[in-house]
């Protein structure tokens, strides 16, 4: 079973689920940036949650279907057509030998995701195949290179086609609801302004925005704390760099940081960032670590 790629566009890569216990090596987590969609593409083909899947950022991009099979596709609507016939995200759906799935433009969204029965096959390296262009690691030739014309993706599943989400069944992500932020242990550094700005203006998605993470425009942050110890740095951590313009860090993030952080976004809030494209306007929203937790729990209630 494979697929060919005629078309390899700005940025495409393999990612599952991420790295973990490496960061003490200092290789940092990869994996699916909208770990939301990723993980229910897989799930409409039976697949396990975090089984590499095919990460497509703002299209221009082309497969061939080499053989008979079904896929999956989820998250950003990037004008998917499969034979020029339009294909929404949100179903699974059935190819034939010779046809074209082709990704044109971001309608709704950066990144979209493409599931295989069984998940698509790459070398593991330390637990993974995520692919990290920094570090030279994983992917499907295990260098960390993103995909390109002339690839061919296998997988070792067969799956009929199978069920499409119900709007119900898919959680918020394009929404203009504020993304939820735990606060962490440099919060009292920040003035009473900055708390005060954080989260009662406008952020802007600059367009220094890339899977090692996202700039925020907007009012100025300003830390009493003039130097720090680097730390090690989670998902989502909002830190704020001396100009004041706070980036939030996503999968592809260095493994310590020394720049005072005011939080973390919640691993919902992250994946809906990872899908807002530059001059996007969003808002943030303080939330307690307990509720956080519920939410997560409840969000991962729907794979159960």
């Amino acid at each position: 079973m494979s697929l060919l790629i005629e078309r390899s566009g700005a940025l495409a890569s393999l990612q599952d689920g991420g790295r973990f216990g490496v960061r003490h090596l200092g290789v940092t987590q990869g994996g699916a940036a909208d770990w939301v969609s990723q993980f229910w593409a897989n799930w409409l083909l039976g697949n396990p949650l975090q089984a590499a899947t095919l990460e497509i950022t703002l299209g221009n991009f082309a497969l061939l279907a080499e053989t008979d099979s079904c896929l999956a596709l989820c998250g950003a609507d990037l004008g998917a057509t499969l034979d020029e016939k339009p294909v929404a995200p949100g179903r699974s759906f059935n190819v034939r030998k010779g046809q074209r799935l082709i990704f044109n433009a971001p309608l709704k969204g950066v990144r979209a995701y493409l599931a295989a029965p069984g998940g698509f096959a790459a070398p593991q390296l330390l637990g993974s195949c995520a692919t990290v262009r920094r570090e030279e690691l994983g992917g499907l030739h295990g260098d960390g290179q993103p995909l390109t014309e002339g690839d061919r993706l296998t997988y070792c599943g067969v799956r009929a086609s199978g069920p499409e989400l119900s709007p119900e069944q898919i959680p918020p992500l394009f929404t203009d609801a504020p993304l939820q932020v735990v606060l962490g242990a440099q919060v009292g550094d920040f003035s009473g302004q900055s708390l005060f700005d954080v989260f009662n203006c406008p952020w802007t998605v600059d367009q220094r925005a890339d899977r090692m993470g996202i700039r925020l425009l907007g009012s100025v942050l300003r830390s009493s704390r003039q130097s720090m110890i680097s730390e090690g740095v989670p998902l989502g951590a909002l830190q704020v760099p001396p100009d004041g313009q706070p980036i939030v860090l996503l999968n592809d993030r260095q493994t310590i940081g020394g720049y005072p952080r005011l939080g973390a976004l919640t691993p919902l809030a992250v994946a809906r960032l990872a899908q807002c494209l530059p001059g996007t306007e969003v808002h943030l929203k303080p939330v307690g670590l307990q509720a956080a937790q519920r939410e997560q729990r409840l969000l991962l209630a729907h794979w159960q």
